[in-house]
């Protein structure tokens, strides 16, 4: 069953580094990336959890609070922008698979 979740984790995180760019997305909250890595930390106490590097060097966090389980997907662009895409409740660690096993 972890092995599921875990190919099912994968396969978002996939999805949402495969979507480009984010230049151009006034439609999205976007602020310096310090800005809003403070907004989350300080408003939901999310913490980083996991990251990905996207096509054109965008960068994806994926942030956290295990004990409320908000979470938030953001991604960056080299010149420090940071879009929010994505955020959610009932957020839940998946323990990596067991080498050697299937999960």
């Amino acid at each position: 069953m972890t092995r599921k979740y875990f190919i099912h984790a994968t396969g978002l995180g996939l999805i949402l580094l495969s979507a480009g760019t984010v230049e151009g997305q006034a439609a999205r909250a976007c602020a310096p990336h310090d800005a809003v890595v403070a907004h989350l930390a300080d408003g939901y106490g999310e913490q980083p959890r996991a990251m990905g590097l996207g096509s054109n060097n965008v960068l994806m966090h994926l942030f956290a609070n295990e004990d409320s389980g908000s979470w938030t997907i953001t991604v960056s662009t080299p010149a420090g922008i940071t879009c929010l895409l994505a955020s959610g409740e009932a957020f839940r660690p998946v323990p990596a698979p067991i080498p050697g096993t299937d999960g």
